[in-house]
């Protein structure tokens, strides 16, 4: 990593009890920076997965100027990585000054060295050349758009062929409700990810998201005839609604409740002022790419970054990868119960 001798290098430090506070008001005043910049993930990775967390930041005469979430994740089977964010859709580097990210960048990759990883990872939302990083920038998009503080502006927005999926939701007596735990939505979130083919995260890290996040880890689900159909973990930052975490059960469908379900999330998050809808990170040629661009929204590409250590093949960690197609076969047929219980122990490793 090149480092410009005329530029002051600041000092690099870790995330403690002391620094939380610091951590979190750069954060929430940088423009780089996300939802999952914020301290709280760290206490969230470790007591969920047991992962080791290296949470940097960058200080000069004792003010913050750029912050570095990484997790490393070691498993024989899913490779040795260190990333920025594990279990996030985005991270790397957040900073005021070219000096923070310069010094954070070559902090990172002494790291990975002594830590011995395969790959070190920066799932970044701009673009931004490194030397002796790649970039991959065909495999996810995120879907943003402003959200008008006119409620009927915003379903007059969406497309009319969706916009009629959100009646039929409306007409169905769908209700939608904010749960103060996450018990529902974890039911409904691993019924939904089993039937994809996807190993589901234990409930365990559902409540950790709530406990450390509050007020900014929202529950939202939705009920037909007092039974829960569909279900969302909702995040809140700064003017921003992020669903994250969502699914439906077999009744979700015919009742149109996934897309009844996401337009009370924006109309609440309207109501309340937010300007900011984030659908999430898609990949290309998925259901879920799809079923965004139908709501009117402009795919935008992730540039994900790599600083390769081993081999010079970019990793291939998703559903897309055909030497996953027999796996996520089998996995859509096993019990529920038999997901529920293999599952936490795989994606934990998946990142």
């Amino acid at each position: 990593m090149l480092i410009d001798p005329k530029v002051r290098s600041p000092q690099i430090k870790r995330l403690d009890a002391a620094s939380r506070d610091r951590w979190d008001a750069f954060v929430m005043a940088c423009p780089q920076a996300s939802f999952f910049h914020r301290a709280g993930w760290q206490r969230v990775v470790e007591q969920s997965f047991g992962h080791r967390t290296h949470f940097l930041f960058a200080e000069e005469d004792g003010v913050i100027q750029g912050v570095l979430p990484l997790v490393h994740i070691k498993h024989p089977l899913f490779g040795n990585s260190l990333s920025s964010s594990a279990f996030c859709v985005y991270g790397g580097p957040a900073t005021s000054s070219e000096a923070a990210a310069q010094a954070l960048d070559a902090a990172a990759v002494k790291l990975a060295a002594e830590c011995n990883v395969d790959h070190l990872e920066y799932r970044q939302m701009l673009p931004g050349a490194r030397p002796g990083f790649a970039e991959k920038a065909d495999l996810y998009v995120t879907f943003r758009k402003r959200i008008d503080p006119d409620v009927e502006k915003n379903m007059l927005a969406v497309p009319r062929k969706q916009r009629a999926m959100i009646r039929k939701g409306i007409k169905a007596d769908l209700v939608s409700v904010i749960d103060a735990d996450v018990k529902r939505l974890h039911r409904v979130y691993a019924e939904s990810v089993r039937n994809l083919g996807t190993p589901v995260f234990s409930r365990k890290y559902f409540a950790n998201l709530k406990q450390e996040f509050g007020d900014d880890c929202e529950i939202l689900m939705v009920t037909h005839a007092g039974a829960p159909v569909a279900g969302v973990m909702n995040f809140y930052f700064r003017d921003e609604v992020l669903p994250y975490y969502g699914g439906g059960t077999a009744a979700a469908r015919a009742l149109a409740a996934n897309d009844f379900m996401y337009w009370e999330v924006m109309r609440r998050a309207c109501e309340r002022g937010y300007r900011l809808f984030d659908f999430g990170r898609s990949k290309r040629g998925t259901g879920s790419f799809d079923f965004k661009k139908n709501w009117g929204f402009v795919p935008e590409p992730l540039y994900y970054q790599y600083l390769l250590r081993r081999g010079d093949k970019l990793p291939e960690l998703n559903p897309l990868n055909p030497k996953f197609r027999l796996l996520i076969a089998v996995w859509k047929r096993l019990p529920l119960p038999v997901a529920n219980a293999i599952g936490p122990h795989i994606v934990s490793y998946l990142g």
